[in-house]
């Protein structure tokens, strides 16, 4: 078994569903084939060096996975006949590699999947809990700045209330 890594650029015009099928499609090509998939990544919509299919933006999916020959064969071949796919290419990363080893290394990066999204999660709460605290703050800060400005017009009523008395006494 080898270790490969296939990045396409499909049509950056399709739906967000078609995408999804599409998608499920190569994952469905790559389990038929006894294959094992280690990582999708989708890189998003990006500007291309040079113009493909009358196209100036494509969406770019990496797919690493673990697989024979046959299967990059029909991978590929199933690319060229789909209009969706505007180009792929495909790397060999390790020629000598056991199944035990990439079953594995996809539970590894699984894990580290979930533990990112935990953590992405949980940022996301911290966060929220900030905003509401900098609000609840905003909102004492305010509640501070109106009384202050009461007990300066009260301070500032007080001493013209001073100073207009003896004005009055010396008139007397």
């Amino acid at each position: 078994m080898r270790k490969y890594e296939t990045v396409f650029i499909s049509d950056p015009d399709m739906s967000d569903q078609a995408r999804e099928e599409l998608l499920e499609r190569v994952k469905s090509i790559i389990d038929k084939e006894k294959g094992i998939l280690l990582n999708v990544d989708n890189w998003g919509l990006k500007k291309l060096s040079y113009e493909i299919k009358k196209k100036l933006r494509g969406y770019y999916v990496c797919l690493t996975y673990g697989a024979t020959g046959a299967l990059v064969t029909e991978l590929e071949r199933n690319f060229r006949l789909s209009d969706l796919i505007m180009k792929f290419m495909t790397i060999l990363i390790t020629e000598h590699v056991t199944e035990e080893s990439l079953r594995q290394e996809a539970e590894e990066a699984k894990e580290a999947e979930e533990a990112a999204a935990q953590q992405a999660e949980e940022s996301a709460t911290k966060e929220e809990a900030e905003k509401e605290k900098d609000q609840g703050d905003a909102e004492e800060t305010s509640d501070k700045a109106e009384e202050n400005a009461d007990d300066q017009d009260d301070a500032q009523e007080a001493e013209s209330e001073k100073t207009s008395e003896p004005a009055e006494e010396s008139k007397e």
